[in-house]
């Protein structure tokens, strides 16, 4: 009890995906009608290029309009145990706000240097999901929460792209639904020309995930993906966890994004902090079978990490600088291929 308690305040402190499981719940079938995104409505969107929250207008560095977007799907945020819906309202402004201050503040503001930002809100499955226990109205709540993703990347495709080359961005279910996403819209199709590369986070995706579409082990590769999960140094998730959701998934090393499989912390740009403090050269890694290992972050509060093994809420957060300059480097690289 003392162990969740003491990653609950941690949790606070940082950011999180979300662990719990509710079993409390309606059928699917008979949960209350969400009202659904209407994507040409603004309200729709969490961030817009002509919309960028206030929580991360300090990182909006380049406010003119860029040559490339960016398309963030963000994670799990809903897991009370006491919610019986399946999926969010993204009308209630607690929820609203959760996606921004979460998010968008510490996972989507690594992309907002290299591209004009979206990040659409969609009615995201509860965390129950991913228990198989619930896996027929599990999938059936995912497809719901796809099926806005879906909708917001077409009216994006339709009204904002503008055919300029984009970034797919995700996290957690982020990823499982922009892996679906890949495959329906883009591998093997005439708008693969347009990407310029995936950053599938927090979800293993395998090296054969695609058929065209495939991993990228150089810093300014395009056109591929990168994915990693990221574990402190040492530790590994329990056995059934480790074989359904680890071992045997593409590791992406970002740090250097090359196929170095040890890299030292004088290499690392740096981690985003709650305070959105930048903490460089802060962590060593190691990469294993499907999972990226970090050494304990050295910031403020660095005691609470040492009961902590899975630093999933921090996927992102702990390489937000390397992401940031990989990003804007690999949208340099595609306009020098492709001009």
């Amino acid at each position: 009890m003392f162990k969740r308690n003491l990653l609950k305040v941690y949790v606070l402190l940082w950011f999180v995906t979300g662990c719990k499981i509710s079993y409390n719940t309606y059928d699917f079938d008979k949960s209350p009608e969400i009202v659904k995104p209407n994507y040409s409505d603004k309200d729709s969107w969490a961030v817009l290029p002509e919309n960028i929250p206030d929580e991360i207008s300090t990182f909006n560095i380049d406010k003119n309009k860029k040559e490339a977007d960016v398309f963030f799907i963000y994670p799990t945020l809903i897991d009370s145990k006491n919610q019986r819906e399946w999926n969010s309202d993204i009308w209630d402004e607690d929820i609203r706000n959760d996606v921004i201050n979460r998010p968008v503040k510490y996972q989507a503001s690594a992309w907002l240097d290299a591209g004009n930002l979206y990040v659409p809100y969609y009615r995201q499955a509860h965390i129950r999901v991913f228990n198989d226990k619930f896996r027929v109205d599990g999938d059936k709540a995912l497809n719901l929460a796809y099926n806005d993703i879906k909708e917001a990347f077409s009216y994006y495709l339709e009204n904002f792209n503008n055919d300029k080359p984009f970034i797919i961005a995700s996290h957690s279910q982020g990823t499982v639904h922009a892996k679906r996403l890949i495959s329906e819209f883009i591998d093997g199709k005439e708008l693969q020309k347009k990407l310029i590369a995936a950053y599938l986070v927090g979800i293993k995706v395998f090296e054969d995930e695609f058929k065209n579409i495939k991993p990228m082990n150089s810093p300014d590769e395009t056109g591929g993906f990168v994915t990693w999960n990221t574990f402190k140094l040492n530790k590994y998730p329990r056995k059934d966890n480790y074989e359904n959701w680890f071992k045997g998934g593409v590791t992406t090393n970002p740090i250097t994004w090359d196929d170095s499989k040890e890299t030292k912390k004088d290499l690392h740009k740096g981690l985003l902090y709650r305070d959105l403090k930048i903490f460089s050269q802060n962590i060593d890694i190691k990469l294993i079978d499907g999972i990226v290992w970090s050494s304990i972050p050295n910031v403020p509060g660095k005691i609470l990490l040492q009961t902590v093994r899975s630093y999933h809420f921090a996927d992102i957060n702990l390489f937000w600088v390397d992401i940031r300059e990989n990003a804007k480097l690999r949208v340099d690289q595609w306009f020098k291929k492709n001009n």
